[in-house]
Parts: C-alpha cells; sequence; structure tokens
C-alpha cells in the first residue's frame, strides 16, 4: 500500500520513510503541504495520508480540507485515511485537527511502535472501506436485476388475472409492471395472427367472401329448412372474442 508522507523537516520525513519501508509500505515523500496537495490532486493518489501539521505553503489541517471536499460524493472505498503530526497536544488542537477531517492524530516526537500500530489500523480500515463499497456495489447490481415477485400466484385459469394481497383481481401486465421492473411492449405471435388478424384482414380485402378456412373455421350442420331430414354442411369462421355466427337460413 502507497502511504504519502509531508513533512518539511527532512529528518523527520528520511524516518517516516524508512519505518514505513520496514513495515512493508510504499512510502510517497513530500516535502510540504503544497506538494502533498499536488498528489493527492493527481490520478489514483495514496489513500494513506501521513502529514505534518506545521509545513510552508499550505498546512496540513488545510490539505485535509481540500481533501475532504475533493472527496465529497466519493464512494467509502475511494475516501483517503489521514494522519496528522503535531507538537501541538491541546485538546482545542485536536478538536481542530479532527474537524478538518482526518481520522487520526499522533504527537511528536512520534513513538514509533504506536505510529507503526495507528498505520496499520489505518491500513485495516481502508480495507474495510473498500470491501464495504465492493458490496455495496455488488448489492446495488443484484437489486437492479432481482425481481420482485416471489411465492405462489393465484391466476385464473379463464381469463389469466392475477390476484393480489388484497384480494383485488387485475391483469398480467399491469401486476407485472407494479410489481416488477419489467415493461413490456405487444406484438402478435403467428399463431393470433392466423387466427385473428388474418381473417379481418381477408375481409376487409374481400368484402362478401366467404372467409378462408383457416385452423379456427369449422364445419358445422344443421337439418334443412325445407323439412328434409338429411342434413347439409355449411361452413362457419369463429370470430375471436365471441360465439360463432349463426348460419342463414
Amino acid at each position: 500500500m502507497r502511504v504519502l508522507i509531508a513533512d518539511d523537516n527532512p529528518v523527520s520525513r528520511r524516518l517516516l520513510v524508512s519505518s514505513l519501508e520496514k513495515w512493508g509500505f510504499d512510502p510517497v515523500p513530500a516535502n510540504d503541504g503544497r506538494e502533498a496537495w499536488g498528489i493527492l490532486e493527481g490520478e489514483d493518489p495514496p489513500r494513506m495520508v501521513i502529514l505534518d501539521w506545521m509545513m510552508p505553503e499550505i498546512e496540513g489541517p488545510e490539505v485535509v480540507r481540500r481533501l475532504r471536499r475533493r472527496e465529497e460524493g466519493n464512494e467509502p472505498g475511494k475516501t483517503s485515511y489521514v494522519i496528522l503530526l503535531t507538537s501541538k497536544e491541546t485538546a482545542d488542537d485536536i478538536v481542530e485537527g479532527f474537524s478538518a477531517g482526518s481520522d487520526d492524530y499522533v504527537t511528536k516526537p512520534f513513538n514509533r511502535e504506536e505510529l507503526k500500530v495507528r498505520v496499520f489500523v489505518g491500513a485495516r480500515m481502508l480495507d474495510l472501506r473498500r470491501r464495504l463499497a465492493d458490496r455495496v456495489r455488488e448489492l446495488e447490481i443484484a437489486l437492479e436485476r432481482v425481481e420482485t415477485l416471489q411465492g405462489l400466484l393465484p391466476i385464473c385459469s379463464y381469463c389469466k388475472k392475477i390476484r393480489e394481497d388484497r384480494g383485488y383481481w387485475t391483469d398480467v401486465e399491469s401486476y407485472f409492471e407494479r410489481y416488477s421492473a419489467a415493461e413490456f411492449s405487444h406484438g402478435v405471435c403467428p399463431d393470433c395472427y392466423e387466427t385473428h388478424l388474418r381473417p379481418g384482414l381477408e375481409e376487409m380485402r374481400n368484402p362478401g367472401k366467404a372467409p378462408e378456412i383457416t385452423e379456427r373455421s369449422e364445419i358445422v350442420r344443421r337439418r334443412d329448412p325445407d323439412g328434409d331430414d338429411s342434413d347439409s354442411a355449411i361452413l362457419r369462421a369463429v370470430r375471436p372474442g365471441g360465439d360463432p355466427p349463426s348460419p342463414s337460413s
């Protein structure tokens, strides 16, 4: 993990660099606050930041304030962990440091073991934030894909309406639009085209012509109106949504 170190004192800066290298980190040194801010403004800056409070150009708390403004709206996994180093020890100074947006506070001259523990705590926090952000992202993706419909759906065997929890019956399209992210587009399948649309189109093109025999046409028989006991066959077309027309006498 890369760690930005900003300290205008070269001795303190070298001590921090050597310590972090021994602890398995990759230090990125900066000579003052302005140089540190330039690094943080760049692409893919270090997520762990150790800042001296008193520095020329830009002091540590001001760097932190700028950093927090820049990170506003970022996911938890894309925010920095900041440790302030300072010889200031009063309660007001500590409050000011945390109010600026720092995550931790270490007094100078620092104890190396104490700083080591605090740096590793920061590393764990960053790892937790990253994993939390990944998990939230996975859940958001899952929520986009999940269907809210679950369990048994009572559906009418005839009209195919669905019964809601409140006991009302509603058509399938309305139910799915209300309880899922699905949207419907309408078309006509080949079977319904032959059954419902084609006879009507043929009748419009050729008015008065007997409908073409299709799957839905039927041959029916009736007794001859003249009283003859023999049956005569006639053709009738079954119309969608209603009973077949009665044959004329």
